[in-house]
């Protein structure tokens, strides 16, 4: 059956850097598209104040990853997305948040983000999972994809379930009743996104964290698992409605 799928691209950055790359929401459509190719994407500017008219307009959603901050109050798009996450939320619609949508889900239903005091999260990192789900298949205690985050959840929402985590990030994923899932961490995120990033952040962070991201790099990132598990996310959350 066709699926409709919201990819909601909060990612704001208009540097020459970025320009480079395809943007956050067509990462997540190449992730996803060809795993299910009959599902139709669509990806939704929310960095630019557009949003779907209802929760209903789509089968299910993906908030993408953002260097913004959902502390940012002063970007109203900032405000706008979190209103409708917590429609999304009352509707019981699918929802996956990918880092910033790990964060904005957290800080919509009444969790806590703020600033690691342990510094960047950067490179390829671990989430160890306590709990597994019937859409983790095939199972994995431990996956790795990469992070780019110097804030995270430091207090969940009332009612989330913390799936996984880390010693430097122990809210690492989420889940909220039986509808959002989410991760801090980036499966859309290619080896040459990270690479790249690494170089462009040379002269903008301490020495002893760049050292740390690039050594990571020997590690693989779980990338086609955590795609698989998304879209079987999404097939569970569809059988269940029907």
């Amino acid at each position: 059956m066709t699926r409709r799928i919201a990819v909601l691209l909060t990612n704001d950055d208009t540097s020459a850097f970025a320009a480079h790359f395809p943007d956050d929401g067509q990462k997540v459509v190449q992730l996803l598209q060809p795993l299910r190719p009959y599902w139709f994407f669509e990806v939704v500017p929310v960095k630019d104040g557009v949003l779907p008219a209802s929760p209903t307009d789509f089968d299910g959603y993906v908030i993408t990853g953002s260097p913004a901050s959902v502390n940012d109050d002063h970007l109203p798009w900032v405000g706008q997305l979190l209103d409708f996450i917590r429609a999304l939320h009352a509707a019981r619609q699918p929802l996956v948040g990918l880092c910033f949508g790990h964060q904005a889900v957290a800080r919509s239903l009444g969790g806590l983000v703020a600033r690691n005091a342990a510094g960047w999260g950067l490179g390829i990192a671990p989430t160890n999972w306590h709990l597994q789900r019937p859409w983790m298949t095939p199972p994995l205690t431990t996956t790795t994809l990469m992070a780019a985050h110097n804030e995270q959840v430091i207090r969940m929402p009332e009612g989330a379930v913390c799936l996984g985590g880390s010693d430097f990030c122990p809210i690492g994923s989420m889940q909220i009743g039986q509808h959002i899932w989410t991760t801090q961490f980036h499966p859309e995120m290619p080896l040459v996104f990270m690479q790249a990033l690494l170089g462009y952040l040379a002269d903008k962070l301490d020495v002893d964290t760049l050292a740390r991201a690039h050594a990571s790099l020997a590690n693989a990132a779980d990338v086609p698992l955590f795609g698989q598990w998304m879209v079987q996310f999404f097939d569970e959350c569809f059988e269940r409605a029907q």
